[in-house]
């Protein structure tokens, strides 16, 4: 009900006892309902009356229920139902789904004393192909509020930032948004991320942490808001993901670009028959009725989660004063289990910034003003299991593989650049030979690689037996 007493400390002293008056056309009302609820007859013990309950329902959960309507109380997993709700035709991913919903809702902006500390979330995933990456970021593209689309090689850095172009019309300079502008206080979805130039891929770096765009063409110095949570899609560097290599072979971007991802989640393809099997049927069952097929729960209708999101995204909640040396315990230990283990993801303090934005982004899911301990335990999960897909259990964090084949492999692969032309991927057999001999490699074992290789057909000898070319 309304206040009827005015409650401020004026008239409370003075006990002047101010009435209040209820403003109908300024106020804004919500759906309201209560139930009672009662037992079966048939579960109460013989002799005892049965129990009854009051819920309260408010929103969209009112009016489902009539009285005589046989209805249970559970629990609300809402969590699971919004992220299992993104992209449904889609199979499994349960883990990278929650984390989506996460970047779509965001953590709390920051500005103590001018400083601006950004609450927009940045999320990479990484795979082999055919794991449905551009599938999930084309459905969060359709389902954000304000969204753009675009891909690696289809983008220049000038398409992303912003262009100086001469009015046809004044003959003025001015200056045309690119993605990331038109995207702002929104998404930008980037696929074939690892296919950028790496002249391009530097506009990034200060959209992903100052979200601006500082500008300095053609006599125009200015700075644009670009507040903009971005999600990428890449490749690793040889088309698959490789487990004999490490982690910055497989993923070959700088790390002052994968340390602004507060997520950088891989997927992988393994191979699993069971896991064949639920996948094949999935697939076969969305192309014969055009649906996902048959889920324990209904999945959340697209205009229904964006106002869902949108409410979420009014509060602002803060984190108690009780979590502040619970969560610094947790950095803390983190930090000492990447200086100690064989882990090469990178551990900073925008690790401990992307658990803090991650978990007000879970309380602003349940529409709360206060993060609590299970916010950040979930904001830590996540993060583990993210950091758990690049670390192979297979391989155990094993820098090179055993295997000597391989090891020469890798000594040649490494002997041309990666971004070298066409016309410059070739090496000389006696530096080859030179340098492996160097490594502690004979000779014939060499030649026994490059043979291998060459049926392969991964490289190409020539007939004078004194170069090899890659493909």
């Amino acid at each position: 009900m309304p206040l009827l007493m005015c409650p401020s400390q004026v008239c409370v002293t003075n006990k002047s006892g101010g009435r209040l008056y209820l403003q109908t056309r300024g106020s804004k009302f919500v759906k309201f309902q209560e139930l009672k609820i009662q037992e079966h007859s048939d579960q109460v013990p013989v002799g005892n009356i049965p129990r009854s309950m009051t819920v309260y329902c408010r929103g969209e959960t009112t009016r489902k229920a009539q009285p005589g309507d046989h209805v249970s109380i559970t629990e609300d997993d809402f969590y699971d139902k919004l992220s299992s709700s993104i992209a449904p035709e889609i199979y499994g991913h349960a883990d990278v789904k929650k984390a989506l919903l996460l970047l779509l809702v965001g953590g709390v902006d920051k500005s103590p004393k001018g400083m601006k500390i950004r609450g927009n979330i940045n999320i990479c995933l990484m795979g082999d192909p055919g794991v449905a990456k551009s599938q999930l970021l084309s459905y969060i593209d359709r389902l954000a509020h304000r969204s753009q689309y675009t891909t690696g090689r289809g983008s220049s850095g000038v398409g992303l930032t912003a262009s100086v172009t001469k009015d046809p019309v004044t003959s003025e300079m001015m200056l045309e948004g690119g993605a990331l502008v038109l995207a702002d206080q929104g998404v930008c979805c980037i696929d074939e991320f690892d296919k950028m130039m790496d002249s391009d891929r530097t506009a990034i770096h200060e959209v992903m942490e100052q979200q601006t765009i500082s500008i300095a063409k053609a006599g125009i110095m200015t700075s644009l808001n670009a507040r903009v949570s971005i999600l990428a899609a890449a490749n690793p560097a040889y088309g698959r993901y490789n487990p004999r290599k490490t982690i910055e072979q497989n993923i070959q971007l700088p790390a002052a670009l994968l340390s602004r991802f507060d997520l950088l989640w891989l997927i992988q393809d393994k191979s699993d028959r069971d896991n064949d099997l639920r996948l094949a049927q999935h697939i076969t069952y969305v192309h014969q009725h055009n649906v996902h097929p048959p889920l324990t729960f209904e999945p959340l209708d697209m205009k229904l989660m964006r106002r869902y999101i949108a409410l979420c995204k009014s509060r602002n909640p803060t984190v108690p004063e009780s979590l502040s040396d619970y969560i610094t315990g947790a950095y803390v230990e983190m930090r000492k289990e990447a200086r100690n283990s064989k882990d090469t993801t990178y551990t900073s303090a925008r690790t401990l910034l992307a658990i803090l934005r991650l978990a007000t982004a879970l309380a602003r899911l349940r529409l709360a003003d206060n993060v609590e301990r299970e916010d950040v335990n979930e904001a830590m999960r996540l993060m583990e299991m993210s950091r758990d897909s690049l670390n192979t259990p297979q391989d155990g964090g094993i820098t090179r593989s055993t295997n000597p084949t391989d090891q020469i492999y890798q000594i040649i692969r490494e002997m041309v650049p990666a971004d070298a032309g066409r016309g410059v991927r070739s090496v000389k057999l006696s530096d080859v030979t030179e340098l492996c001999a160097s490594k502690g490699f004979k000779p014939d074992r060499v030649m026994a690689c490059i043979e291998e290789y060459e049926d392969l057909n991964v490289w190409q000898v020539n007939t004078a037996r004194s170069r090899l070319t890659f493909i």
